[in-house]
């Protein structure tokens, strides 16, 4: 792996760095693998509990590297275009998609700009933080494209529909403000990757088995008819009842210490 994306743990936390600070971390196909690849890596390593995502320099990613649109003969092969084995994504879509399939939470800091394939990869994140100052914008229709980075799944449950429309048809930058009223942000703070860290460490001190099975339900169920999404529920919790980190979590509880929970 080269220097595009950066990986660095610290206990029971990753954080994962886009870091091309002198191109706004802009996304080159080299960047595109780096992310699927980080992702992949994350999610083979047990004792990872949770991961922070950011950009190197003052921008979290400016979008697709415009030196990708010098060539109008550009043409994409359809191996990139088809699903990566296991995953149901392509090898575009997973640099966004990747942080969904993590099992472990994935909290993302934004500053200063998030665009088009940038703002994508954020929404594969399970919270977002971002400065009021910051921009956001779907980009791709400057460019004659549709935003093809996993959206049409992770945003499903993070904006009403009509919305997001507004905002691809147009590809408006919008401040961090609005992004929190349309429901694109968890939250505003002044230093969105302090606060990512702190809550990455929160989460990395509860049980993980506990933490990635409401992941998967809050991921699945959501889009799962009710009954489903009820058997999951109950499948989920059945497994975690009576399980090591689940007995851990509850002497911990009554005795008033601090649990020691197994990766």
């Amino acid at each position: 792996m080269s220097n595009r994306v950066t990986v660095s743990t610290d206990g029971h936390v990753a954080e994962v760095m886009l870091n091309r600070p002198d191109k706004h971390n802009a996304i080159d196909m080299q960047m595109f693998a780096e992310l699927g690849e980080a992702g992949i890596r994350l999610a083979a390593e047990p004792a990872i509990r949770a991961v922070v995502l950011h950009g190197a320099g003052d921008n979290f990613c400016a979008g697709i590297d415009v030196d990708v649109f010098d060539d109008d003969t550009m043409s994409i092969g359809a191996n990139s275009m088809s699903p990566q084995d296991p995953s149901p994504a392509n090898f575009f879509q997973r640099a966004a998609y990747v942080w969904r399939e993590l099992p472990a939470p994935v909290i993302c800091a934004i500053s200063g700009a998030a665009f088009g394939g940038g703002l994508q990869i954020a929404l594969g994140a399970d919270l977002r933080y971002a400065r009021p100052d910051s921009r956001l914008s779907i980009m791709e229709i400057k460019w004659g494209l549709i935003p093809d980075m996993a959206i049409s799944v992770t945003a499903r449950h993070v904006i009403p529909v009509d919305k997001l429309k507004e905002l691809a048809y147009s590809g408006r930058v919008i401040n961090g403000e609005e992004a929190l009223q349309l429901g694109l942000l968890t939250a505003l703070h002044e230093d969105p990757l302090m606060a990512a860290r702190k809550m990455a460490t929160e989460i990395a001190a509860k049980s993980p088995d506990a933490v990635a099975a409401m992941k998967k339900l809050f991921n699945d169920g959501w889009s799962l008819s009710e009954s489903e999404s009820l058997t999951l529920e109950a499948a989920l919790q059945t497994r975690l009842i009576g399980s090591e980190n689940q007995l851990e979590a509850a002497r911990a509880n009554l005795s008033k210490r601090r649990p020691e929970f197994q990766d």
